[in-house]
Order: structure tokens, then C-alpha cells, then sequence
């Protein structure tokens, strides 16, 4: 068990099944786009692990850029998404896939989507480590889903609780 500010979370998600997801999309996107250079898009802060680690299995050419999103306060969506850095590169032409270290709510997608479609991308897709079903509240597909999970609030590999927890090689949840 770890404690992080005034919460604690108990051990939920190992980084040996966490490696096992990342590599499995990796191979999923090699298929997809085996004869393309795609552009990854991470969104910080929470994926800049989940971007690393991915791109360590992804034996492709490719090219990587961030943007920076907010939608959390505390262990709770806020349901407004604040773009804090956003693209500057033109995307016309490219095919884009946007990594996301979890989605829930799908608050954040709907507005890089809008986004990133907007620039006349070739391609467009979808991956995120973790994914909450019973959260989702989007039509978006998700084209690559490395891990399922419930409704709970999750910390590690880059995911925080009010800034802490993302070193974590791991995945906590909050403790009932």
C-alpha cells in the first residue's frame, strides 16, 4: 500500500502487465501502418511514460509530438478540458495517432479529435493503456485498448493523484 497526500492505494496493475499491453499495441499499430510514417501525438502529462515505453516496442519509422490537456482535479473530471500546449505543426496529410494514457469520461478525445481532424489528416486512430467502459461517455472508437479496467481512480505510470504517483513503475488504485 502507498500513500499519497491524504489517499491511499493499494496495488492493482503490475509494470510487467502494463509492459505486456504496451508491446501488444505496438504490434497492432506496426500492422496498421507498416507502410507509413505515422505521427504518435501524446498527451501529457499523464502519457509521457505511457509514449516512452510504447515507443521502445514500435519498430516502425515514426515520429512523436505531445500536447498538454487538463481535465482533473483531485481524483475527479472536472467534465471542461483546458488545451494547456497545443500542436504546432501542420498535420496535413499525416496519419496521427494519439496516444493517451487512460481514458474514462472521453471528455479530452472529443476535443483533440476535433482538433487534430480539423488539420485534414490522412489518418486518424485512436490508443490508450487504460480504459474505462463503464466511464465512457463518447460515440469516438478507440482503435487500440491495451487494458480495461473499472470505474476507479488509478495512480503510476504517469497517472498522479494531485501531482504525485506518476513515477510509480506500477498501477495503484484508491483504496475503498
Amino acid at each position: 500500500m502507498i500513500q499519497l497526500h491524504d489517499k491511499q492505494f493499494v496495488p492493482f496493475i503490475s509494470a510487467q502487465e502494463i509492459d505486456f499491453a504496451l508491446a501488444q499495441i505496438a504490434r497492432l499499430v506496426e500492422d496498421d501502418f507498416a507502410e507509413e510514417t505515422p505521427l504518435f501525438i501524446g498527451v501529457l502529462n499523464g502519457a509521457f511514460m505511457v509514449v516512452a515505453d510504447f515507443m521502445k516496442h514500435y519498430k516502425g519509422q515514426c515520429e512523436v509530438s505531445f500536447v498538454k490537456m487538463a481535465s482533473y482535479e483531485g481524483t475527479e473530471s472536472t467534465n471542461k478540458v483546458s488545451e494547456l500546449i497545443g500542436l504546432n505543426q501542420d498535420l496535413s496529410g499525416r496519419s496521427v495517432v494519439l496516444i493517451e494514457d487512460i481514458v474514462d469520461t472521453g471528455n479530452t478525445l472529443v476535443a483533440l479529435k476535433k482538433s487534430i481532424k480539423s488539420q485534414n489528416v490522412k489518418r486518424f486512430k485512436i490508443a490508450t493503456l487504460f480504459f474505462k467502459p463503464e466511464a465512457y461517455k463518447q460515440d469516438i472508437k478507440i482503435d487500440y485498448v491495451g487494458i480495461r479496467i473499472p470505474n476507479k481512480f488509478i495512480v503510476g505510470f504517469g497517472l498522479d493523484y494531485d501531482g504525485l504517483g506518476r513515477n510509480l513503475p506500477a498501477v495503484y488504485q484508491l483504496k475503498e
